[in-house]
């Protein structure tokens, strides 16, 4: 995605995010986050808003520690709120130039990389905030789900922390139903995930489904029944979801 058209989704996954926090209420539970309250959901976004928007601003070269800024009692939607639009305003500021510390592949530049990194944070929790408040689930355009599983599988699992491994390769292949072209090939062997798009070649194992679906089935916040569909052996379907968690 360009980086205009990932402000834009930005700015609109956190305004659905604080609508459906809203909407449960600050003591509902998030089922898809086990533990956490909605209050719980929002701070985090928020601290991890504000984060993001310290690298950008300041202009950092190393990872800074996840800040702890106390959450107003009471109603915290005020707080989040401005720390979403001071980080649409940090990367709207930003030079195409800026260096800063970045953790993902995917990106050309490290502005694109925030841009893109907090454009599918804040989008996975705003589903985990309609969940928490038994709304349907806001439709995802194709092009941000289709991203977003890009950078799930090609920039997530490609790391040394991803725990999808297997002690004999298996090869799996993931395809977007209502999107042509938009397939990944992912060989699983003992080492990090290896990712080449498009899809090439037979798989053992193949995942499909629409965008808007794949996207938050993959990353654990829809059930795969009825949702996407499994073709082969799904012993290497069933490898991704126990260990695929980021």
């Amino acid at each position: 995605m360009e980086f205009e058209e990932l402000l834009e989704a930005l700015e609109g996954e956190g305004e659905l995010l604080l609508r459906a926090a809203e909407r449960a209420g600050w003591e509902a539970p998030v089922p898809t986050c086990p533990g956490w309250r909605v209050r719980d959901l929002v701070a985090h976004q928020g601290h991890v808003h504000r984060w993001a928007t310290r690298h950008v601003t300041e202009r950092l070269t190393g990872r800074a520690p996840l800040g702890d800024e106390a959450v107003p009692d009471g109603e915290p939607a005020g707080w989040f709120r401005e720390g979403h639009r001071a980080l649409l305003g940090a990367l709207r500021r930003a030079p195409e130039d800026l260096e800063c510390w970045a953790f993902l592949r995917g990106s050309a530049t490290p502005r694109h990389f925030w841009a893109r990194r907090q454009t599918h944070e804040t989008a996975i929790h705003r589903v985990d905030a309609e969940l928490a408040a038994g709304l349907p689930l806001s439709p995802f355009a194709p092009g941000v789900a289709v991203d977003g599983v890009d950078e799930l599988l090609a920039g997530f699992h490609t790391r040394p922390r991803s725990r999808v491994r297997s002690d004999r390769p298996r090869t799996l292949a993931v395809r977007v139903s209502d999107v042509p072209g938009a397939s990944w090939s992912v060989l699983i062997t003992g080492d990090p995930p290896r990712v080449s798009r498009p899809a090439s070649g037979p798989a053992e194992c193949e995942i499909s489904g629409a965008a808007a679906d794949l996207y938050p089935a993959l990353w654990n916040r829809l059930p795969w029944e009825g949702t996407v569909t499994v073709a082969g052996d799904a012993a290497v379907a069933g490898l991704w979801r126990e260990n695929a968690a980021v």
